[in-house]
């Protein structure tokens, strides 16, 4: 089973870099949890966000926001829109469901056929 954040947005921003003061290189990012295993692949409705420096590649944590950055990602989260939480069966639970329909659909059959005399 493998969890893993894919980034479903990422956004420029044009504001100072608390770090190191560049306007060039603060990116929002948006990210959604996806679980994969061998059965099904699962899009989950937790969201989480990060804004990182490509200029100095430094994470930037909430802490360090000024008031600018607070608002401009303000506006971006109510702009984002995640993928719809859902949950896709793979072939190996179409393989396993079938053939618990047959295994069920035996017996019953079977049993229909040759009672049990008790």
């Amino acid at each position: 089973m493998s969890e893993k954040l894919v980034t479903i947005k990422e956004v420029v921003l044009t504001n100072n870099c608390p770090e190191c003061y560049s306007k060039e290189g603060l990116r929002l990012s948006f990210k959604q949890k996806i679980i994969d295993t061998k059965f099904y692949k699962s899009i989950t409705s937790k969201i989480s966000h990060e804004i990182t420096c490509k200029t100095c590649k430094m994470i930037i944590y909430p802490v360090k926001w000024t008031d600018d950055i607070e608002r401009v990602f303000e506006y971006h989260k109510k702009a984002f829109v995640p993928k719809k939480a859902s949950t896709y069966l793979k072939k190996a639970s179409w393989i396993a469901i079938i053939l618990t329909s047959i295994i069920i659909i035996t017996a019953i059959t079977l049993a229909v056929v040759y009672p049990f005399n008790l």
